[in-house]
């Protein structure tokens, strides 16, 4: 089990990083929310524990971050002790909540019920559902909503979302997605891919005139922007 330890408490970093290691567990530190973030995309860890109060990125936001791409357990860290702020940190998607000072056995005892309780997730069935922001797509029933509606998408605009939405940032070139979605033997004019495209633009951007979703990389393609 790999841990990543985030405080800009050095000496507290410092502390929680032996206990854990002398547990058994792989533990990597960060000292800001930054650092925290690219970490966590770098790399699959079994859980996070966040500070809330750090700099450059706060640990609420680092966690709203890393929940749009990953559903790792977190456990916020704090001095804070106000309600408030316990649920600013479980409407972020923080798993638990410990206030400092705390007693390490307690961190620990946290730490082996999320652990537990991840494993237990692991083995049910998962949904064939992928989010995106403000995109669902449900693989299964070959649907997508938008902010919850229903849009109405033919087959192939439904498997170019599909890609593109289990892939955020990667940029296809026309000729990769038609090869990927129309098929190695098809012999149509490129610029089909062009008008799937401009088409899902309407239905899924806010401003289709200037996509934010759906994004164009001059002279390579297109891609999700992340």
């Amino acid at each position: 089990m790999r841990i990543l330890v985030v405080d800009d408490e050095k000496l507290l970093v410092k502390g929680i990083k032996f206990n854990l290691e002398n547990e058994g567990y792989e533990v990597d530190t960060a000292y800001d929310g930054e650092e925290a973030l690219n970490m966590a995309k770098a790399r699959d860890y079994d859980l996070l524990i966040l500070d809330i109060m750090m700099p450059k990125i706060s640990g609420v936001d680092v966690c709203m971050k890393v929940r749009e791409f990953s559903t790792v357990p977190i456990i916020m860290l704090t001095a804070k002790s106000e309600d408030s702020d316990k649920l600013m940190g479980f409407e972020s998607g923080a798993d638990d909540y410990i206030t400092k000072p705390f007693n390490i056995l307690e961190l620990r005892a946290r730490i082996r019920a999320l652990l537990r309780r991840s494993a237990i997730s692991d083995q049910k069935p998962k949904s064939n559902i992928t989010v995106f922001k403000n995109i669902t797509v449900d693989s299964d029933r070959k649907m997508v909503e938008k902010d919850g509606k229903y849009v109405e998408l033919t087959s192939k605009e439904f498997d170019i979302i599909e890609l593109f939405v289990k892939n955020p940032g990667k940029v296809y070139s026309r000729e990769s997605l038609l090869d990927l979605i129309w098929g190695y033997d098809y012999q149509g004019d490129i610029r089909t891919v062009d008008v799937h495209v401009h088409r899902l633009r309407d239905k899924l951007e806010d401003n289709p005139s200037d996509p934010g979703l759906i994004v164009t990389k001059w002279g390579v393609g297109y891609y999700l922007r992340p």
